[in-house]
């Protein structure tokens, strides 16, 4: 068995599993094995691993079952100590894997550790060092757009990990579960992260291990169907893990955060001015009243699973209150950049 299992759901991305793979199979950290599963890939994906890959195992489902079934089902098929996710379209520096293999081993509590993930195959411009939290459950990935100087060079507390290339403990998955199907994609490590965290496990960063992201080649960077998601799956975070009283104060934050993003639109700031350009200003209001729709048809089982999150809350409420204070992003942080 192995320490480490890398799991990498994958749709129709043969263009780019090729560096993906070639830079797990020049890790220095060797005691790990890779599982792809192809969510239904119609662009020969499978035989192009088989033949380039043998090393690697591949699942094959029948259809695209989304980011979080995916993931499940290569966890379900791993007993390795750690899971690592990865997506399709990144290439892991030699050291990725042992850097964030040797912060786990730090400490038996730390359940989550966060990559350092780079935009593109060249540059210093930072995609991820963790997560922030707006107070109405939308996320942002940790330094977003900053240029990298080595700010975030300290194995240091995160809220949680961006699982575009993020280590879980196996131990602490099977305690609090593994990522929310409901959510199919997006925002699932939002909710997974948070879960963690309540149960009382940690979140580090290891910025060491460092990945370059070519950024939403599957899902689109502002396609309506991922600006859906998000805002639908955003809501379903805030239900399930965060307090009532951050609960019964979100339609404040939510609209001024929609008042931000009206003023990104017409100032062409943030990434609603990028997707209006794509699509139109006047998809915007369908998007956001089919993820509301989406998000409340199945407002009774996401309260049935917010009491058996809290049922497995293992640090008090303060505590968690100020966590969520402390990893905290502004509503210009999380619309006005892209």
């Amino acid at each position: 068995m192995k320490t480490v299992t890398v799991i990498i759901a994958n749709l129709n991305g043969e263009a780019y599993l090729r560096d993906c793979l070639a830079s797990l199979g020049a890790q220095t950290f060797r005691d790990f094995e890779v599982i792809v599963v192809d969510n239904g890939s119609s662009d020969g994906s499978l035989q192009f691993i088989s033949d380039e890959f043998p090393w690697v195992r591949a699942i094959s489902l029948s259809a695209n079952m989304g980011f979080a079934k995916g993931n499940n089902i290569g966890l379900e098929a791993s007993a390795s100590k750690y899971v690592a996710t990865l997506n399709n379209d990144t290439i892991a520096d030699k050291g990725w894997l042992k850097a964030l293999h040797e912060v786990a081993e730090s400490d038996e509590n730390i359940g989550m550790v966060a990559s350092k993930i780079l935009l593109g195959q060249e540059g210093r411009e930072i995609d991820s060092v963790g997560m922030l939290l707006y107070p109405d459950g939308m996320t942002r990935q940790r330094g977003r757009g900053q240029m990298d100087s080595g700010q975030f060079d300290r194995n240091e507390e995160v809220l949680f990990p961006s699982a575009c290339a993020a280590l879980y403990r196996r131990r602490m998955l099977d305690e609090i579960g593994f990522f929310d199907e409901d959510f199919f994609s997006y925002c699932e490590d939002a909710d997974l992260g948070l879960r963690g965290r309540l149960a009382g496990w940690k979140a580090l960063s290891a910025p060491d291990g460092v990945v370059r992201h070519l950024y939403s080649r599957t899902g689109g960077t502002y396609s309506a169907f991922k600006a859906c998601l998000v805002e639908r799956n955003h809501l379903w975070v805030l239900l399930k893990n965060m307090p009532a009283g951050y609960i019964l104060i979100s339609p404040f934050y939510t609209f001024w955060r929609y008042v931000v993003q009206m003023y990104g639109l017409f100032s062409g700031k943030g990434s609603v001015a990028r997707f209006a350009e794509d699509s139109g200003r006047a998809r915007l209001v369908s998007v956001v009243i089919r993820a509301y729709w989406s998000a409340l048809v199945r407002f009774p089982r996401i309260l049935k699973k917010r009491r058996k999150i809290r049922a497995m809350m293992r640090i008090s409420c303060k505590e968690y209150g100020d966590l969520l204070k402390k990893h905290r992003i502004t509503a210009s942080e999380l619309m006005l950049r892209d």
